[in-house]
């Protein structure tokens, strides 16, 4: 049976720990000689249930860099499609063909693209556009009208263009554009900034940012290359502009209307924990920033003139993190699937659909139709109901079809940690032929928990060595390693039962992480899919057990000599396979320890290698494609923040970095505005003499994120001494580590203004 019933993990690993320990033998010999291989896994596939559904390629002989916008020339049964650095296409509605069209070439990023209703008579057609990221002008993003002289040719001249309206350009631009049924024009703004809407814009209603504006491109009202509609919302209203049709927005990342019924729907990006879905309402309000979806944000900050409209559904960010609007499915292909509205997240490849009852007012149904290695960055929708995903990566168009019928996968998922190939004794612990252990420098602090961790590289495959980038701009963040299709990292948490007392060591779990290599530019995007999966131990420490997707908690006992009766009781998390991705994020680089200033540090192989620094003894056994760049003393190195004789400066920095900065970076999807990268200058990490964005936690005295000299005016001293609300690290942690709270704290004590 391919997937073990969860009761019966439970029944297997419920009941009281023994206190006996079985730790890998330090003397065992880990050598790997010339990079022995390893050609046992069996890590593959999925234990999960089969999706019932799957994409196709769909318009096979056509490929596109990095397409962003997908649009419908009406009454010419051809489709148009405009890349990410200027160029649009158009070519015919039809699978099989090879030919497209250069319709325009701009020397701008496109941002979005919609023809006119009456194209074929009048060849208009309109885009979004904006400067390269990174140069914020006073009117940066702009829509422009374009036209077609001859629609036989399908052909446009630059120096036709027409621009309509021009905003300041920002981290979050918008840019969707579409024609409503009612003939009128509407298009997303975006808040304009990077990080917590830092222009303070969402509810603010007499600029443009954060809202969907409303515009009839086919008149002008005084110096406007565009009228009005006269039934905008905001029409008339004092110091409000009236092009709004909703406001509150963060980032709308493609709306769209039903064909039906023309109920508007919208994915909404968020920020610090939700991705939206909303139906659109003429001059509702959405929240943003005062709330994220239905969850405060920044409740102190004014609101807008409306009341807050709620999410239709909302996902998590260890579901989605990077929300694509879809649209109401009318095609014939997926009759099951009529009048879902299909929608998918940009970074975890998950494709939904949900059912909305408009009579109730409610959600009849939502549900995950698959999960696939795209980049779903926009979807379209041709006049018959079809629906095409369009794959930023990979650059094709993409199409839901029935998943194929299930065959037995030989072998199935691994149920158990000694099925998986990666050890020859489980109950040892004794990795296996080709698996290498490693250790890192700064560790991520885990409740006290004791760390074993194994590379798992598949065959003869190679690691890049710092050959991911992506995302820049991005201050402080260093480049890491790219891993080849297969790689599976271990980690096997173990727990002293008696505080203090290695003989009492028990394994709690082993946590993988698989990696999927991503089909497309992933030398450039970084685009890797990394699956998490949690096997939990035994009583009897001989075998794991794979863990449902769901997680657990499980509270032990802990004798400890300073606890009140000497026992003390630890709540211990095993995390869920979606928590994974709130730390292994691409702004992160997926992989956390296994990275240069992670890794550069000796490690004892044992007796036939004995002691040696582990870059150099993975350059020299072949796990890299190329040579290292240099030797590894002159590489980049953390600090081990246990170790005295090394600078406190250093070994501050170094905590930071290894338990926070995957969140608190740049694109790291903390919503507090600042870096806690120790590759930067403390000065230049935005929390100096900096107030709290989030409260203070009834931290009194006016604090702020770090006061040189006064750490008990420093919120990021005081919420790391929390427990439960407030507590950082937010996730993965329910006991306080005093060694690095007095480690900050002396720190900052000696920090100077």
């Amino acid at each position: 049976m391919r997937w073990i019933h969860f009761a019966a993990v439970v029944a297997a690993i419920h009941s009281a720990i023994p206190l006996v320990a079985r730790s890998a033998d330090p003397a065992q010999t880990y050598a790997t000689g010339d990079r022995a291989l390893w050609t046992t896994s069996n890590v593959v596939g999925s234990p999960d249930p089969p999706a019932k559904y799957v994409t196709e390629v769909a318009f096979s002989n056509l490929k596109f860099d990095e397409p962003l916008a997908f649009a419908v020339v009406p009454e010419l049964d051809r489709i148009g499609i405009a890349e990410r650095y200027g160029k649009i296409f158009t070519f015919p509605n039809e699978l099989a063909t090879k030919d497209r069209t250069l319709l325009l070439e701009l020397k701008r990023t496109v941002m979005g693209l919609a023809f006119h209703p009456e194209f074929a008579s009048n060849g208009k057609f309109y885009v979004t556009s904006l400067p390269d990221p990174g140069t914020p002008t006073d009117k940066g993003t702009r829509v422009s009208e374009f036209l077609v002289s001859d629609r036989s040719k399908m052909t446009a001249d630059p120096g036709s263009e027409r621009i309509l309206i021009e905003w300041p350009n920002g981290g979050h631009n918008g840019g969707c554009l579409r024609f409503g049924p009612d003939g009128f024009l509407y298009l997303a703004t975006g808040d304009g900034s990077g990080i917590a809407d830092q222009r303070e814009t969402g509810q603010d209603i007499s600029d443009l940012f954060g809202s969907i504006l409303r515009l009839d491109v086919d008149h002008q009202s005084g110096d406007l290359p565009y009228a009005i509609p006269k039934d905008n919302p905001f029409v008339g209203v004092a110091n409000a502009r009236p092009e709004i049709w909703s406001y509150g927005h963060r980032q709308i990342w493609k709306f769209s209307w039903d064909s039906a019924d023309g109920t508007m729907w919208a994915g909404e990006v968020g920020q610090d924990l939700w991705e939206m879905v909303y139906i659109i309402q003429r001059g509702g309000n959405y929240g943003w920033s005062v709330r994220e979806g239905r969850h405060p944000f920044r409740p102190e900050r004014p609101k807008g003139p409306s009341e807050f409209i709620e999410p239709i559904v909302e996902h998590p960010h260890h579901d989605f993190r990077s929300i694509t609007g879809g649209f109401v499915y009318h095609g014939t292909r997926l009759p099951e699937l009529r009048g879902h509205y299909i929608y998918g997240d940009y970074d975890t490849g998950k494709i939904w659909a949900l059912k909305w009852d408009a009579k109730k007012q409610t959600v009849a149904a939502n549900f995950e139709l698959c999960d696939v290695q795209l980049r779903a960055v926009e979807f379209g929708q041709t006049p018959d109901g079809e629906i095409f995903i369009v794959d930023f990566a990979g650059g094709q168009l993409h199409e839901l079809a029935l998943a194929p019928p299930v065959k037995e996968v030989e072998p199935p998922f691994p149920q158990k940690l000694s099925e998986t190939g990666l050890f020859t004794s489980t109950a040892k612990h004794s990795p296996a032929t080709g698996v290498i252990p490693y250790d890192v420098i700064a560790p991520l602090w885990s409740d006290h928990a004791h760390k074993d961790r194994f590379l798992a590289i598949p065959g003869a495959s190679q690691v890049e060595f710092d050959a991911v980038t992506y995302p820049q701009p991005a201050p402080g963040s260093q480049p890491s390693w790219r891993f080849p299709d297969g790689t599976v990292l271990v980690k096997t948490f173990s727990l002293d039962m008696e505080a203090g007392n290695p003989a009492s060591r028990q394994r709690l779990e082993t946590r993988l992480l698989h990696h999927k290599k991503m089909d497309g530019k992933d030398n450039e995007y970084g685009a890797q899919v990394w699956r998490g999966y949690t096997y939990v131990w035994n009583k009897e420490q001989t075998d794991a057990f794979l863990l449902e997707s769901k997680g657990l908690d499980r509270t032990y006992e802990i004798r400890d000599a300073s606890a009140p009766g000497g026992v003390r009781k630890q709540t211990w998390h095993f995390p869920s396979r979606t928590e994974c991705t709130l730390c292994h994020t691409m702004a992160a680089r997926y992989v956390l320890g296994v990275s240069t200033e992670q890794m550069n540090r000796s490690f004892d192989y044992g007796k036939d290698i004995g002691r040696k620094n582990q870059i150099e003894h993975l350059n020299e056994i072949g796990v890299f494609d190329k040579a290292i760049p240099e030797a590894a003393d002159k590489l980049r190195r953390l600090s081990d923040y246990h170790d005295s004789t090394e600078s406190l400066a250093s070994r501050a920095r170094s905590y930071l970095h290894a338990n926070c900065s995957h969140c608190h970076r740049k694109w790291g999807g903390g919503n507090a505005d600042f870096q806690l990268l120790s590759t930067l200058p403390v000065g230049e990490t935005g929390t100096l003499d900096v107030r709290p964005g989030q409260g203070t936690f009834e931290l009194q005295n006016d604090p702020r994120l770090l006061v040189p000299g006064d750490p008990d005016r420093s919120l990021i001293h005081h919420r790391m001494k929390l427990l439960g609300l407030g507590r950082m690290p937010h996730i993965g942690s329910s006991v306080r580590d005093d060694e690095s709270v007095e480690l900050i704290r002396t720190w900052i004590k000696q920090l100077k203004p």
